[in-house]
């Protein structure tokens, strides 16, 4: 009986090691090393380049350069996330909770792009399931195939055969390659199979699409190479208790990683969302304290999102600060100034602060949208619905300049809004001849409160 070969990988970074160590060498991370089944064999089933040739070191500037045309998704989220649209030859990795909705996109996606022959690999749905859910989204392709499989070299066999245009594999934890005599979803299993799969995309030029799960933390399952292995990595995020989904880039070789998409889940599917202050703002039939305007940017999208606070007397004699898509810390911070530059005593009140939409918020710009809607609720004035904030605030009290003013007044001008709180530091490279809203420069929050409360 032949002896059973293991190994020990880190699930941090996937390094190999012949023994258990306690740290590993290679990131420093304690308690990380689990054993494996390992056994390698000299047969790949990758297949090998089209041209037969293999390759050899070229001087750079002999190498032909002809710029590819993307491949259109016919999603005009997901192609504003990937840069313009799907490159050929990438991997794009995308991940998000259980339920979340991966699947529905992928299908989505795989119904719609009509102008290539595209093929869906599920390792945890039959034939069935994804043939409801297609009857579900209301859609027909007769270029979309489906497979059910999840041995790798099956795999290969059967892309050799159909020659697809695209590959969409749900997902990477399900796939089993028979050179690592391991169980699926092992890291060793997904370090290799995301191999084979990088390796063909490569050699072949065709996309592939990678759905993967995420641990209780957040982080994608598997090792952390597999996120380096990839050229994309996406984030498919949103509060279960909203109908909105977000997709995010956290790493991108051939667009910005700052771009998102936003998603309306419903009955027949996920609706693109091409106006996301349509979200993002609530409407009231009467005016309420406590609510302010803030005009942020999301990568080069401009947005208008609501914000919401409540400021109360503290029943329990320490005052309570919490908030809902917001930096506690910054909430603080801003608190702070309001307290020790503008003479607001707000050290014995508690503070909630609510980001509408579910959507988490990181733009410096929206200080002065929370600064407003604070002052608001602690005088219980309401603010006019049709004024909005964009501007940073500083320690010393001072408003602080933002960029792409430009932007975020158009936005709220295209809106309908007749009022923008904006710092004056921002209005020296500005045009204003050419906006018909009202823009108000301050240089204060003692400003903004005689502006808005007297």
């Amino acid at each position: 009986m032949p002896k059973i070969k293991t190994a020990f990988f880190c699930t941090s970074c996937g390094a190999q090691q012949s023994k258990w160590m306690g740290k590993c060498p290679a990131c420093g991370e304690w308690n990380t090393l689990v054993e494996e089944v390992l056994q390698r064999e000299d047969k790949r089933s990758v297949p090998a380049r089209p041209d037969g040739q293999r390759p050899v070191p070229r001087k750079i500037s002999d190498v032909n350069f002809e710029q590819e045309p993307r491949i259109d998704t016919k999603d005009a989220e997901l192609n504003r996330v990937l840069g313009g649209g799907l490159v050929p030859g990438s991997l794009v990795l995308i991940g998000g909770e259980p339920g979340i909705g991966k699947s529905t996109l992928m299908l989505q996606v795989a119904l719609k792009c009509t102008s290539h022959k595209i093929l869906y690999i599920s390792g945890e749905e039959s034939e069935q399931q994804l043939r409801m859910r297609a009857v579900r989204l209301g859609m027909e392709n007769e270029n979309c195939y489906i497979l059910t499989e999840t041995n790798t070299q099956t795999v290969f066999r059967h892309l050799e055969q159909l020659q697809p245009g695209i590959v969409i594999i749900d997902s990477i934890q399900t796939l089993q390659t028979d050179i690592i005599e391991s169980s699926a979803g092992s890291i060793s299993q997904i370090k290799e199979c995301a191999g084979e799969m990088q390796k063909y995309a490569k050699i072949t030029h065709i996309p592939v699409f990678l759905i993967g799960h995420i641990t209780k933390d957040g982080s994608l399952a598997g090792p952390k190479i597999l996120e380096h292995m990839v050229d994309t990595v996406l984030q498919f995020e949103g509060d279960r208790n909203y109908g909105y989904r977000i997709l995010r880039s956290l790493k991108n070789r051939f667009g910005s990683t700052s771009e998102l998409g936003i998603y309306e889940m419903n009955d027949t599917g996920m609706r693109e969302v091409s106006n996301p202050s349509e979200i993002l703002l609530s409407q009231h039939d009467e005016k309420v304290s406590g609510i302010a305007i803030a005009a942020m940017v999301e990568g080069l999208r401009p947005m208008l999102i609501e914000t919401q606070a409540l400021v109360s007397t503290a029943v329990y004699g320490t005052p309570q600060r919490s908030t809902t898509g917001f930096n506690v810390r910054r909430l603080n911070m801003l608190l702070a100034v309001l307290e020790k530059r503008s003479g607001f005593r707000l050290g014995h009140k508690d503070v909630f602060l609510n980001i509408a939409g579910g959507l988490d918020v990181d733009d410096p710009a929206i200080d002065l949208a929370i600064v407003a809607a604070i002052l608001s609720s602690n005088q219980d004035e309401p603010i006019d619905t049709k004024t909005c904030f964009a501007a940073e605030v500083g320690l010393s009290g001072e408003i602080r300049p933002t960029n792409r003013i430009e932007q975020r007044i158009s936005e709220a001008e295209k809106l309908g809004f007749e009022r923008i709180f904006i710092s004056k530091y921002n209005s020296r490279s500005l045009d204003k001849g050419r906006y018909s809203i009202e823009i108000v420069k301050v240089s204060k929050v003692q400003e903004v409160y005689k502006a808005l409360f007297r």
